[in-house]
């Protein structure tokens, strides 16, 4: 059993105030495979203290400074992949390739664009020529708390640690106490790379004991939090008596739009994109809208695709999906398909129950539903698992009209042929991201959504942009020549 009760503060390991131990669990095998310690009140005021005390001296220090620590960083994440691929296999349930991969990489991919975007950014700009003595300044907003989940944890912390670093802020970090051990490798991290004492604190804890001390705390300036809908309601009433600046980055219920001149992989390419990550992702293109005229066709091709996914051990290697976190995500995608069923949708692929040779671990078959219609409950509810839902539409309006017929915002994807739908799809579909004929966005894109999918952006110049103020200032003088 692997114990690491101590949080990270000012610069050094310590004990908690009071110790709360909690169990994490290893999903593929449901037995714990590691305590940590939850924290409370006095941790939280320990560590907002060191924030705010490190605050003016990180915030004054040169950029390049701030940066060459990133950078110093960076090398030494690459030097221990292993420990964080390790760390997320046995906690969430990544398989060990994938977590090698996907999971570690995702922090090495936005700490690379992150720096790249920085060095190319102006802290302090002119105005315009109308205004020669006129400056834009852009300075860390100040104490930050950030809360990141369990389904991507590095993604999240670097998305958050990296870019508030880069401008200037001083922070608190609460990972999700479900993965908890890659977080407390990145601090170890944080302190080879010669981060000041201060600048980055931890402290483990559950979203109602630390994430509420944190969100409500006098001397916290920002919050960032990356998780439920229903959790980002909460934060944001629980911020706004103190004025903070909230960032929520939530969740998502994309539509995968594939007219009939799609390519002939679309149908194939959406269905593994769903089933990625066990589909724990809140960008996932959980909804499937296929047009009329390649309907069936498609269905029993993405029923055919589920059906060859692979499903293992987070612990085995090789090209497969793990379980999902734990037995509350179980249970509630267990009750999530069978509602599917109740309420009509025809199962062509999975269903309730472990996958056939599982008896132990919290493994869900991939499944796939058809002849859905957008207001059944699996259509319009987040379901983080291995659930694809599909639906026919037979013009483009009423697939723009499906799509956006949802609470959610962040990402939606568009698979044809003609050029000029694409982008007409592109600009009708109310979302933060559109995704099309399977293209990535570029790095240093900004990640986030509208609607109930979150305030802000994350990657890039716009990730670091929402840590900083703004400072209009007139009558700067002219440097010496």
């Amino acid at each position: 059993m692997i114990e690491k009760r101590q949080f990270y503060i000012n610069g050094a390991w310590v004990n908690p105030a009071q110790t709360r131990d909690h169990n994490v669990i290893d999903p593929s095998t449901e037995e714990p495979c590691a305590v940590i310690s939850l924290g409370g009140q006095a941790d939280v005021d320990a560590a907002v203290a060191a924030a705010r005390a490190a605050f003016p001296a990180w915030m004054k220090r040169d950029p390049a400074e701030r940066i060459a620590i990133v950078e110093r960083f960076l090398d030494l994440y690459a030097e221990r992949r292993e420990d964080v691929a390790k760390a997320v296999s046995m906690e969430m349930g990544a398989p060990i390739d994938f977590a090698r991969n996907n999971q570690w990489g995702a922090g090495t991919w936005h700490t690379e664009n992150f720096l790249k975007a920085a060095k190319e950014f102006q802290f302090v700009r002119p105005l315009g020529d109308h205004a020669p003595d006129d400056r834009i300044v852009h300075e860390g907003f100040g104490v930050c708390a950030m809360i990141t989940p369990w389904n991507w944890p590095l993604n999240q912390i670097t998305l958050k640690v990296i870019a508030g670093l880069i401008a200037g802020c001083t922070m608190i970090l609460k990972p999700s106490e479900e993965s908890p051990l890659n977080a407390l490798v990145f601090a170890e991290l944080m302190d080879a790379a010669g981060v000041p004492a201060g600048v980055f604190n931890l402290v483990n804890g559950n979203g109602a004991g630390v994430g509420s001390a944190l969100t409500s705390h006098a001397d916290v300036d920002m919050v960032s939090f990356t998780g439920s809908t229903r959790a980002g309601i909460a934060i944001s009433q629980s911020a706004a008596a103190t004025l903070k600046k909230v960032h929520l980055e939530l969740g998502g219920k994309g539509a995968n739009v594939i007219f009939a001149d799609a390519d002939d992989k679309a149908v194939e390419r959406g269905v593994l994109h769903m089933m990625n990550n066990t589909g724990q992702s809140c960008n996932a293109p959980s909804r499937m809208l296929v047009q009329r005229e390649i309907y069936d066709a498609a269905v029993e091709e993405a029923a055919a695709v589920a059906n060859a996914v692979k499903i293992g051990s987070a612990h085995d290697e090789g090209k497969h999906i793990g379980p999902v976190v734990n037995a509350a995500q179980f249970d509630k995608i267990q009750g999530l398909i069978q509602k599917g069923i109740d309420e009509g949708a025809r199962l062509v692929a999975g269903g309730t129950g472990r996958p056939e040779g599982f008896n132990r671990g919290y493994f869900v078959r991939p499944t796939v539903f058809a002849d859905a219609n957008n207001q059944m409950t699996i259509a319009r509810e987040e379901i983080f698992g291995p659930v694809l839902t599909i639906m026919p539409f037979d013009t483009e309006e009423e697939a723009i009209e499906i799509a956006n017929d949802t609470p959610y915002g962040l990402t939606n994807y568009v698979q044809s042929a003609d050029g000029a739908r694409r982008n007409r799809m592109a600009l009708a579909l109310r979302s933060g991201m559109v995704e099309m004929n399977g293209q990535p966005r570029g790095a240093g894109a900004p990640f986030g959504g509208m609607k109930a999918s979150g305030i802000g952006r994350e990657g890039g110049v716009w990730g670091l942009e929402d840590f900083m103020e703004v400072k209009s200032v007139s009558g700067w003088a002219k440097e010496p020549a």
